[in-house]
C-alpha cells in the first residue's frame, strides 16, 4: 500500500506544480488586457481630438462662407445705393448695409478666434500623438515580456502534463479514479492525517478511523472535506529498510 500512496503522492506533486504555474500565469493575460486597455484609452483620446478638429474646421469653413456671402450682399447693395429714388429708400438700404458690415465684423472676429482654437487643437493632437507613441513603445515592451512569460509558463505546463501521464500510469487504477473525481473540485485531493487531524480541513477524525488508518497504512475519505486521507506514517520507510 505504501507504494500506491507514494505513486499517488508523486502524481499530486505534479498536479500541484501545474496548478501553481497556471495560477501564476493567469495574471499575465489580465495584465496584458489592462495594458491594451490603457493604449486604447490613449488612442480614443487622439480620435476625440481629431473629431474636434474636424468639427472646428467645419465651423471655420461655415464662417468663411457666411462672411463671403455677406460681403457679396454688401457689394450688391452698395451698387444699388445710387439707384435709390428717395431719401427714405436710400437711408433704409444704407442701414441694411451698415448692419451687414457689423455682422461681417462680428463674424470675422469669431473666425479669428476659431482659427486660433483650431491651431491649438491641432497642436494638441500632435502632443497626444507624441505621448501615445512614447506610451506605446513602453507598453509594447511590457506586453512582449508578459507574452514571453505566458508562453514560458504554458511550455512548462505542457512538459509537466507529459510527466503527469507517466506518473499516473503507476498509480493504482481505483485510487486514481477516486483521486481524479476529488481533484476536479479541490487540490490537494489527498492529505495526510497528523495526530488524528486532517491536514486538509484541520478537523479531527473519529478515533476509530484514525486508528484504522495507522494500522492498515491505507486510505480513507475525510468525513469533513471528502479528501483522500492517509496516516503520514504510511509514507515513512520501514525502520529495517532505513537501517540498511
Amino acid at each position: 500500500m505504501r507504494e500506491k500512496l507514494k505513486a499517488l503522492a508523486e502524481l499530486q506533486k505534479v498536479d500541484l506544480e501545474v496548478a501553481s504555474l497556471r495560477k501564476a500565469a493567469d495574471v499575465h493575460p489580465r495584465q496584458i488586457s489592462e495594458l491594451e486597455r490603457e493604449l486604447g484609452v490613449a488612442r480614443n483620446g487622439i480620435e476625440a481630438e481629431r473629431t474636434r478638429v474636424a468639427d472646428l474646421e467645419k465651423q471655420k469653413a461655415l464662417l468663411e462662407q457666411n462672411i463671403t456671402d455677406e460681403k457679396d450682399k454688401v457689394k450688391k447693395w452698395e451698387a444699388r445705393l445710387s439707384d435709390q429714388r428717395s431719401t427714405r429708400e436710400y437711408s433704409a438700404l444704407a442701414r441694411e448695409i451698415d448692419i451687414a458690415k457689423k455682422g461681417i465684423l462680428t463674424q470675422s472676429e469669431a473666425l479669428t478666434e476659431k482659427v486660433k482654437e483650431l491651431g491649438q487643437a491641432r497642436e494638441g493632437i500632435k502632443g497626444k500623438e507624441a505621448e501615445y507613441a512614447t506610451k506605446q513603445q513602453g507598453l509594447s515592451g511590457r506586453m512582449t515580456d508578459l507574452r514571453g512569460k505566458l508562453g514560458e509558463s504554458e511550455s512548462q505546463v505542457k512538459g509537466l502534463e507529459g510527466r503527469r501521464a507517466e506518473v499516473a500510469a503507476n498509480v493504482d487504477a481505483n485510487l486514481l479514479r477516486r483521486y481524479e473525481v476529488i481533484r476536479k473540485k479541490k487540490l490537494p485531493a489527498m492529505v495526510g492525517v497528523v495526530a488524528g487531524t486532517c491536514q486538509g480541513c484541520n478537523m479531527n477524525l473519529p478515533p476509530q478511523m484514525y486508528n484504522m488508518l495507522r494500522t492498515s497504512l491505507g486510505t480513507d475519505v475525510c468525513p469533513s472535506c471528502n479528501r483522500i486521507i492517509f496516516a503520514v506514517e504510511a509514507l515513512n520507510e520501514p525502520k529495517d529498510t532505513a537501517e540498511k
